[in-house]
C-alpha cells in the first residue's frame, strides 16, 4: 500500500483532544481506554494480552510490524486490544520464523489501526492529563458524531472486564502426570504463565473467574492461583471472597497483578485506579527482601493502596516500584500467600523475577505433609 494513497484517520481523546494519522486500511472506528506501552519489542504479546482488554494501545516504539508475526508469541487466542496506535507501520517484515505481516493478522481479526501519528505528543499529553477513553476513526465519521458516541463509552474505574475475557469452560494444561497440580482462576490468564508454572513440573486445571472456592477444591490441588486480567478488581466480589476461603484454610496462594490486587482486597487493602499505570517491559522493582533491583515487565491501570497496606499488621511490602514507590509485591505473615503486581513469566531480557514461580513451588512443599514431599 502506498503511502500517499492511504485514508486519513484521527484519534479524538475524551477530552476533545485531537491526533491526526493515517489508517493502515482497515475501515470502521473503535473505542477504549488509551493508553501506551514503552517496551521495544514483544508487540504481538502486547497485543494479545486478556489484560489490555478494552484498551487502546499507543506504542512508543516508532516502529511497530518489522518482524511479522509467528503463532507461538500470543498470550491468547485473539487480538485483545480494541485498536492501535503508531508511528511507522511495516507492511513487510524481514523475521525468517515469521508467519504473515501484521496487516494481514489485524485484518484477520479486524484491528483497527492508526499511524504516522505523533506518538511522542501523544504519550506526552496522556501522562500530564492521565488515562482516558478514546475513539480511532478511519471511516471520516464527522468529528462530532464521534464526540457524541465517546460520551457514552463506560469508564474504566468501576468496570468489571474479567468476564469478558475469561475461559467459559475449565480445560487443562501441562503433563497430567506432574509431580503438582494447580487450580488456577482465569481473570484473564496469559498463556506463558501457565508454560511457567507446567515447566515447573505442574499440572494446571484452570478455571473461569466466577467458579466457586469448591469446584476449585474439587480438583485436589497442592496450591491455588489468581491471575492477570483486564478491569477493576473491585466489582470482583465472587473472586475476593474465593480468595478469602483459600485464605482461612492457610492453602498455597499466588497471585499476579489482577490476582495481586485480589488477594489485598480480600485483606480489607482498598485498590484504586491510577493516575497513568505501569505498561512496559522496563519497570524498575526493588526487592526488599534481598534488596536487589529487578527490571520488570508490569501492565495494569490499578494498584493496591501503599498506606493502607503499611498499617495492616497480617502483610507486608516485598516489593515496590522504583519510579514511583506504588506497591510492586507483598506477602501474608501468618498465610501461605505472595503476590506481584508485575509479571514474572514475561521476562524483559534479564530473568530477574522468574524465581517467583520456583518460591511458589517451594511454599507448596511447605505445606504438604512430610510423607508426601
Amino acid at each position: 500500500m502506498h503511502y500517499t494513497t492511504r485514508q486519513k484517520a484521527l484519534i479524538l481523546l475524551a477530552d476533545g483532544t485531537i491526533f491526526h494519522g493515517k489508517s493502515i486500511g482497515i475501515s470502521g472506528k473503535t473505542f477504549g481506554e488509551v493508553c501506551f506501552n514503552t517496551g521495544m519489542t514483544g508487540y504481538q504479546e502486547i497485543f494479545t494480552d486478556p489484560s489490555y482488554f478494552g484498551q487502546i494501545m499507543v506504542a512508543t516504539n516508532p516502529h511497530i510490524g518489522n518482524y511479522g508475526v509467528n503463532a507461538e508469541e500470543t498470550e491468547a487466542d485473539s487480538i485483545m486490544i480494541s485498536g492501535l496506535v503508531c508511528k511507522n507501520f511495516s507492511f513487510t517484515h524481514s523475521r525468517p520464523n515469521s508467519e504473515s505481516n501484521l496487516l494481514a493478522y489485524f485484518e484477520k481479526h479486524n484491528l483497527i489501526c492508526i499511524s504516522d501519528v505523533d506518538t511522542r505528543a501523544l504519550v506526552r499529553y496522556i501522562r500530564d492529563n492521565g488515562a482516558q477513553n478514546a475513539v480511532i476513526c478511519t471511516d471520516e465519521t464527522p468529528v462530532e458524531e464521534l464526540k457524541s458516541a465517546l460520551a457514552n463509552v463506560p469508564d474504566m474505574n468501576g468496570l468489571e472486564l474479567a468476564s469478558k475475557v475469561s475461559t467459559k469452560q475449565p480445560y487443562f494444561f501441562g503433563n497430567e502426570n506432574a509431580t503438582y497440580k494447580i487450580s488456577a482462576l482465569d481473570l484473564g490468564i496469559k498463556r506463558n504463565i501457565l508454560r511457567n508454572l507446567a515447566k515447573r513440573d505442574c499440572y494446571i486445571k484452570v478455571f473461569p473467574f466466577d467458579t466457586s472456592f469448591a469446584d476449585l477444591q474439587s480438583f485436589n490441588p497442592d496450591g491455588y492461583f489468581l491471575s492477570n486480567g483486564p478491569g477493576d478488581p473491585e466489582p470482583l466480589m465472587n473472586v475476593q471472597e474465593v480468595a478469602k476461603q483459600i485464605l482461612e484454610k492457610d492453602l498455597p496462594l499466588f497471585g499476579i497483578c489482577l490476582g495481586h490486587q485480589i488477594i489485598g482486597l480480600a485483606n480489607g487493602i482498598s485498590t484504586y485506579k491510577m493516575f497513568n499505570g505501569h505498561r512496559g517491559i522496563n519497570h524498575p522493582v526493588m526487592n526488599m527482601i534481598t534488596g536487589k533491583g529487578e527490571i520488570t515487565s508490569q501492565n495494569h491501570g490499578f494498584a493496591v493502596n501503599r498506606e493502607e497496606l503499611e498499617k495492616n499488621d497480617n502483610l507486608e511490602i516485598t516489593h515496590y516500584h522504583l519510579n514511583d514507590n506504588t506497591v510492586a509485591g507483598m506477602r501474608m505473615k501468618s498465610k501461605n500467600c505472595f503476590s506481584v503486581q508485575y509479571h514474572p513469566e514475561a521476562s524483559p531480557g534479564p530473568h530477574d523475577s522468574s524465581y517467583l514461580f520456583d518460591e511458589f513451588i517451594v511454599n507448596i512443599n511447605k505445606s504438604k505433609p512430610l510423607e508426601k514431599r
